[in-house]
């Protein structure tokens, strides 16, 4: 199963060790918990652009479909992007930051609350999926559509489990590129009010919390090329207006370095499975929160 894994993605050798080490456990943990829930399971996976959550949602689809049968429903906070068109409306009412996608407050959380309710209560639903080569949503036509009820929900993303910061935390620019384009702070403090308001409370339907923890800002950058590179090898679209080179990329990671680095500090107490990455994004250390009683 592995071995079939690593080929269809096209990974090294060396997930193997990783797989058999640290995520058929964790596959095996969800098992046993969604058996004693009797009921859909969700699993909150946070991690920075490039660290691995989609690999890591896949594999655990994967096994927990082809060694127990589970139906397993994955999905990412990206899919939930606006068009571009609804983000140049935002950005034209708000600040015109909220045209880049990326930020609370670029997202359709009214439809991510919706799916994850449908979910929940076990009805068909459709997930939507957006095309980053072409900057919009697929056509509605080609979502995800969901007719058994799931065992288990995976929903990862970049912001996914952060908590909004403080409006100390929010007066001082984290690079040149706030303190150029967003003065006034009007943008991150709406997207800082945006995570308060529609992501924060959906937190509460995850069961398990697991971060993949980059070593820092820095290793996000060539994580998030490196990115870019697979997607553009593998887009077939005439469309690649939404793929970026290098200097694109070093702005619009900018966009996410507040929050990121918010999470780096945060969310590693609060996580079930902390998995700690170096820069080249082998696991140097697996942390388990402690149950108690």
């Amino acid at each position: 199963m592995i071995s079939t894994f690593i080929n269809k993605n096209k990974l090294s050798n060396d997930f193997s060790k990783i797989a058999e080490g640290y995520f058929i456990p964790l596959a095996e943990e969800i098992k046993a918990h969604q058996t004693s829930a009797n009921t859909t399971y969700f699993v909150g996976i946070n991690g920075s652009q490039g660290s691995g959550k989609s690999t890591l949602s896949e594999f655990l689809k994967a096994y927990l479909f082809e060694t127990y049968a589970m139906n397993v429903v994955v999905m990412s906070l990206d899919d939930f992007y606006f068009s571009r068109i609804e983000r140049q409306i935002i950005a034209a009412d708000v600040h015109p930051l909220f045209a880049t996608r990326g930020v609370p407050g670029t997202h359709n959380m009214s439809l991510a609350k919706s799916v994850l309710h449908d979910l929940k209560a076990q009805k068909p639903t459709t997930i939507p999926r957006f095309n980053k080569a072409t900057d919009d949503p697929h056509p509605s036509s080609s979502w995800t559509k969901v007719f058994a009820a799931a065992d288990v929900v995976i929903f990862e993303g970049w912001c996914w489990g952060v908590e909004p910061q403080s409006y100390e935390q929010l007066k001082q620019p984290v690079n040149t590129f706030e303190a150029t384009e967003d003065l006034n702070g009007a943008w991150r403090n709406h997207a800082n009010l945006q995570l308060s308001l529609y992501y924060q409370p959906l937190y509460r339907l995850m069961d398990k919390w697991i971060m993949l923890k980059a070593p820092s800002f820095a290793d996000v950058y060539a994580w998030r090329l490196e990115q870019e590179q697979k997607l553009r090898d593998v887009t077939d679209d005439i469309d690649k207006s939404g793929i970026m080179n290098e200097q694109q990329i070093l702005r619009f990671i900018q966009h996410y370095q507040r929050l990121t680095e918010h999470a780096l500090k945060t969310m590693p107490d609060s996580c079930d499975h902390l998995f700690k990455l170096n820069s080249g994004r082998e696991i140097t250390e697996h942390k388990i929160k402690e149950a108690h009683a």
